[in-house]
């Protein structure tokens, strides 16, 4: 008998939060603000709006399928911020170089307005992988639209005429391929210079899910060729942890001289995508150099010093808690994960408002016990949350097992209201279970789509009519069943 999957009280917290920042009004970014400046660093808007989405596409996959009226407006919501000239401004002046591994370079860089048309891969990988997310999980067309993927930016007061890019999940797929191969496979810059392993893995899972929509083979070519130009690097270090970079003009790779642990976590989480033997072969001993035991079970991740630059302290969010909890999510090391998530909601002051559950930013690294208590937006709105709803092998079977037509065809949700919180919603045996609960508000309705004739709608133990589809309102009151039976 299949176990229901059915969300507690912390997972629906997660998604809760996660919708609330989704409604934020236009330039309202407060609590996503990290320690860094100039959203140049790993704690960033595009990073915290693109896991978001990351997170959603995952919990809707593996714990929510029959439930797209839940997720669709969310992740649309997220979308229309990730392209908002906020989020990708810092690329005017970064484009310009300048930083230690290019600058010797930089007379050869320009101001560039347009995020996507060069380098940049820490950015336009994930409009592209998320806007193909949207397609893939909704089978829709929406980010195939002429301009539908369009960046603008004018100000009455400086940077003279409107700026204005258009493109689409299909011009910028075919735009970032021919980067690849341009570059030999190696992968696609983020700063000039520097191709780092991290960030050209969201360009794959891109690649893969426009080949889902196509039938191509982009993905399998593009892993190929990655793995032979890879070949003569080697993707670890001489201590076993990921290459973080290679800088393009030398070709000298870059090791995780540190051992931080935001490189190997974030890119073993996805590079298990398409490479999960290797990557779940050296997880164990990576992992085990991170991981801080404390109290009754807790696990803290240990960071590194901030590295000191041409006489400055480098100021950054280095998320390596969250990111150790995503990856634990992902290798299915439940232990690693519990233990983690419980020294979060021990001494990360777990935060509660309206049904919504976030950890708030707090700079000072440890408390008096030297547990670390230290934890920036990016983990504590974000990665916790991901972890807590992810599954085993999330990201590897979103990129393996996509669905088929026939999981399109089977009855679903297909609008829900703000008010109300889904913790179950699956087909089982061509039935359809969900569990939903009014919250305060008045937005409850729910719509009950492609229902097959003469099915059998019985909610609360009531009988209703289903013929043609359903909508309904959530009364007051605890969490209510559903069951849709052909």
């Amino acid at each position: 008998m299949t176990t229901p999957s059915v969300l507690d009280e912390a997972q629906l917290g997660h998604l809760r939060h996660w919708d609330d920042l989704s409604r934020r009004l236009p330039h309202d970014w407060s609590g996503m603000q990290g320690k860094g400046a100039g959203e140049d660093d790993f704690g960033s808007y595009r990073f915290q709006l693109a896991y978001m989405i990351y997170g959603l596409a995952l919990t809707h996959r593996h714990r929510l399928p029959a439930a797209p009226g839940l997720f669709r407006p969310t992740i649309q919501r997220l979308i229309d911020k990730l392209l908002m000239p906020d989020v990708w401004l810092y690329w005017r002046d970064v484009s310009r170089g300048g930083m230690v591994m290019n600058a010797h370079l930089s007379e050869n860089y320009h101001e560039e307005w347009d995020p996507v048309v060069r380098d940049n891969i820490m950015y336009s990988a994930y409009v592209q992988s998320c806007a193909l997310l949207h397609d893939v999980l909704f089978a829709d067309d929406r980010y195939a639209r002429p301009g539908a993927l369009t960046f603008e930016h004018w100000s009455f007061f400086w940077g003279g005429e409107p700026k204005r890019f258009a493109y689409d999940r299909d011009s910028l797929n075919e735009h970032l391929y021919w980067q690849m191969v341009q570059n030999g496979y190696l992968g696609i810059a983020c700063e000039p210079n520097c191709v780092f392993q991290i960030c050209n893995q969201p360009a794959i899972l891109g690649f893969r899910l426009h080949d889902v929509i196509t039938g191509g083979d982009r993905a399998e070519e593009v892993v190929a060729g990655y793995q032979q130009a890879w070949a003569d690097f080697g993707r670890l270090d001489d201590t076993g942890h990921y290459n973080q970079m290679i800088l393009e003009d030398s070709k000298v790779v870059r090791p995780n001289a540190l051992q931080a642990p935001w490189i190997d976590a974030w890119c073993g989480a996805l590079m298990n995508t398409w490479n999960r033997d290797f990557v779940r072969e050296h997880y164990p001993r990576q992992v085990a150099d991170f991981l801080i035991p404390g109290p009754d079970g807790t696990i803290s991740v240990r960071s590194t010093p901030a590295m000191n630059v041409m006489g400055q302290t480098v100021v950054s969010d280095t998320c390596d808690l969250g990111w150790v909890a995503a990856w634990a999510s992902e290798m299915g090391d439940r232990a690693t994960l519990d233990g983690i998530l419980a020294h979060a909601d021990r001494f990360m002051a777990p935060t509660w408002r309206d049904g919504a559950l976030h950890y708030p930013r707090h700079d000072t690294p440890t408390d008096a016990d030297g547990n670390r208590t230290e934890i920036e937006p990016m983990s504590g709105n974000v990665l916790l949350g991901y972890a807590r709803l992810n599954v085993p092998d999330g990201l590897h079977r979103l990129y393996q097992e996509p669905w088929g037509a026939e999981h399109f065809a089977d009855p679903a949700l297909t609008e829900v209201g703000r008010d109300v919180e889904v913790s179950r919603a699956e087909v089982v045996d061509g039935v359809l279970h969900a569990r939903l609960r009014r919250r305060s508000g008045d937005d409850v309705r729910v719509v009950i789509d492609r229902v097959p004739t003469g099915a059998r709608l019985l909610f609360d133990g009531q009988e209703i009519a289903a013929e043609g589809g359903v909508t309904l309102e959530v009364p007051d009151g605890p969490a209510r069943d559903l069951e849709l039976r052909p």
